[in-house]
């Protein structure tokens, strides 16, 4: 086993839910990591002997963000689509087959050098845990392709065949639920850890209640843990829908009533309701009330949602940054959200946060506190702390 003792941090957080806002900060303190895994984290004067010392000069250090909702494996470009709703077209989800269309032309090689080139850019943001959905095949085999190379680089992959109806279905919606429920389901299964559905009566490309409900619980009965797309649009099923199937995370939940608002915090401890204000930031929609949430003991949590159409960004600090200043929350909460809140909504206890025997997932910043991912909003502050020798 090999060790190293990281010193000179300025300042560590573990959120490890103690303290201001959960962050469990500590002064003048060091980490010791072995093989991957926290050994050791308390005052550095006590710091145990390692094989190799890392000293950050007075950096903070916090765990590494996880992105818990994010669409990368995909090709093609719809700049023009953002140019568009920013004069003012309308977001439907609609563009989406454009995506369908550049994904399913690209070869397994392009796909995958793609994936890699986002899961890097990620990693030098800070970003160390992401999840991954399909979505942008919509037939067996580019849903088994996509999950399939997903794979490769992270465990947390998404099944999102219901993506939305692609268009050689468009006049029989029924046969494509089938479609999803059954082989498609099916073939990706071995590839995937979750199923996810865009359930949005807002647009006609999306999924209706029942057809998410036929969704979800095929997923379930196949092993697969449950994500929805809920309340992006407009007001609907899908927060009310995740809550009663027990789902770890409803995802948007930009138009909440005060039931939906109920309902998650009942389900506080089951199902997590994950932010993505880079997409209300690329769709000029209105903000979800995060303080409000927390204020009615709902659990959070924030994450890029990148993806071609609605946020092509993959910064955490960005969404941490957006958080704090368009929806409410304090620059701790916001770290919060963005580390174990998004682990949460991942239902993982091994990363979020720092602590003995969590895995060593170091995120520092070129500055002396977490305060600085939104004080010096659009700064590439952090990065992923490498550990080997």
């Amino acid at each position: 086993m090999s060790s190293t003792v990281v010193t000179g941090i300025g300042e560590l957080v573990t959120c490890d839910g103690t303290g201001a806002d959960g962050l469990g900060v500590q002064a003048g303190a060091a980490v010791v990591v072995e093989d991957g895994l926290v050994a050791w984290l308390g005052p550095q004067a006590a710091a145990p002997a390692a094989d190799r010392r890392l000293d950050v000069g007075g950096r903070a250090v916090l765990p590494g963000f996880v992105d818990s909702h994010a669409h990368l494996v995909f090709a093609g470009d719809r700049g023009d689509e953002f140019a568009a709703r920013m004069a003012g077209t309308p977001y439907d989800g609609g563009g989406i087959g454009v995506s369908v269309a550049a994904t399913r032309a690209a070869t397994d090689d392009e796909l995958r050098a793609l994936l890699a080139g986002r899961v890097a850019e990620m990693r030098a943001q800070g970003t160390t845990t992401v999840e991954v959905k399909s979505g942008y095949g919509l037939t067996v085999e580019d849903e088994v392709r996509a999950l399939r190379i997903a794979r490769e680089l992270t465990t947390e992959t998404t099944f999102l065949g219901a993506h939305v109806v692609p268009a050689e279905y468009a006049a029989d919606r029924a046969a494509y639920v089938d479609l999803v429920t059954g082989p498609m389901l099916e073939a990706v299964t071995p590839y995937a850890r979750w199923v996810d559905v865009f359930c949005e009566p807002h647009s006609a490309h999306a999924f209706t209640a029942d057809e998410a409900r036929a969704v979800l619980t095929a997923g379930r009965a196949a092993g697969l843990g449950l994500r929805v797309h809920g309340n992006q649009l407009g007001p609907g099923p899908g927060v009310q829908l995740a809550v009663e199937l027990g789902a770890a995370s409803v995802d948007h939940c930009t138009f909440l009533s005060a039931a939906d608002v109920d309902a998650l915090a009942d389900a506080a401890g089951t199902t997590v309701a994950t932010l993505l204000p880079g997409v209300e930031f690329s769709t000029r929609s209105p903000y979800p009330d995060a303080a409000a949430l927390l204020r009615a003991g709902v659990g959070i949590a924030l994450a890029t949602d990148c993806n071609p159409g609605t946020c092509y960004s993959s910064s955490m600090p960005f969404v941490i940054a957006l958080a704090v200043r368009e929806m409410g929350l304090t620059p701790g909460q916001a770290v919060y959200a963005a580390t174990a809140g998004s682990a949460r909504s991942l239902r993982r206890d091994d990363i979020g946060r720092l602590a003995v025997g969590a895995r060593a997932d170091l995120t520092v910043l070129d500055a002396p506190s977490h305060v600085h991912l939104s004080y010096r909003a659009g700064v590439p502050i952090a990065r992923t702390l490498e550990l080997e020798a």
